[in-house]
């Protein structure tokens, strides 16, 4: 059965897909040493694929719901939920993740970090460098760990107060309701922390997602741009080879990883996505229900 729709050759076109034959930049050893088979001439086939792993911004959802939402209120509001749960186990938790990460940034010269006091120096001392640090970061986007924990920590607080909903694109309810029903499991892998990502599908404009999705994985299994974080996923997923796993992202370099690892990828094309590198070679779509099941 064919992977993705096909449109009628004009439209095809358009829509950005590449045509067949164009060379595809695939990595000569996959992980564990042996040389990956030529790149396909044709469509993917869906045949054999169990799982689906979906990447979140710019992929479900708009970069402008993460860029002009998520980040302004974790900004806004991070010297607020310090100051309310200074002292709570979970926020110390996470102030010994950021003065970890600050230490090395520190060490390695990384622009806006500041020293963070030790806690002798007054609760006021503490949260004003944990706010400097945390401002440079979301600036930076730096997708670490002990940033996006914080993050999850304070966007609960927005879910929660109904001051935020998620947004995903509109193709991508329908869908995920298909996969689901047809037994297809789907994840999702994002830089943010898994309770961030859950919170999200948990509170959309069209309600409560998670019952179509099967888990979540983060930056603790492994960035996304190394092929190993891939690997692991595999191993998490319970399927017998990683090419029944369809990995999709707007960002190539995630792509490249993934498909290194011995995934399937498909490219996301949403309006706010960062452009593509000329004859990259993945096949693109613009919508999930171009997606075949």
């Amino acid at each position: 059965m064919s992977f993705l729709a096909p449109p009628p050759p004009s439209l095809k076109a358009a829509a950005g897909v590449p045509a067949a034959g164009i060379g595809i930049p695939w990595p000569r050893q996959r992980l564990d040493g042996r040389r990956l088979r030529a790149a396909p001439a044709g469509l993917p086939r869906l045949a054999s694929v169990q799982s689906v792993v979906l990447d979140i911004e710019g992929t479900t959802s708009p970069i402008s719901f993460v860029t002009d939402v998520l980040f302004p209120y974790a900004r806004d509001n991070v010297r607020k939920h310090l100051d309310a749960t200074y002292g709570t186990h979970e926020t110390n938790d996470d102030i010994a993740l950021l003065r970890a990460q600050v230490e090395q940034d520190l060490a390695e010269g990384v622009a806006g970090a500041v020293p963070v006091p030790p806690d002798e120096a007054g609760k006021d001392s503490v949260i004003d460098a944990l706010v400097a640090n945390v401002e440079a970061m979301i600036k930076a986007d730096r997708k670490i760990t002990s940033l996006k924990q914080l993050q999850g920590h304070i966007w609960r607080t927005g879910f929660e107060g109904q001051e935020i909903k998620g947004v995903v694109f509109d193709d991508v309810p329908p869908v995920l309701e298909k996969w689901h029903a047809s037994g297809i499991k789907t994840y999702i892998y994002s830089s943010g922390s898994r309770e961030a990502q859950r919170l999200i599908f948990g509170n959309t404009t069209y309600g409560d997602l998670r019952k179509h999705l099967c888990g979540f994985f983060d930056t603790t299994i492994g960035t996304k741009r190394e092929a190993r974080s891939y690997y692991e996923i595999w191993q998490s997923v319970g399927v017998d080879r990683p090419s029944q796993i369809l990995f999709l992202t707007d960002v190539y370099q995630e792509a490249t990883a993934a498909q290194a690892a011995g995934l399937e990828v498909l490219i996301s094309i949403r309006p706010g996505n960062a452009p593509l590198p000329e004859n990259h070679g993945f096949e693109t779509i613009k919508s999930f229900a171009e997606i075949l099941t």
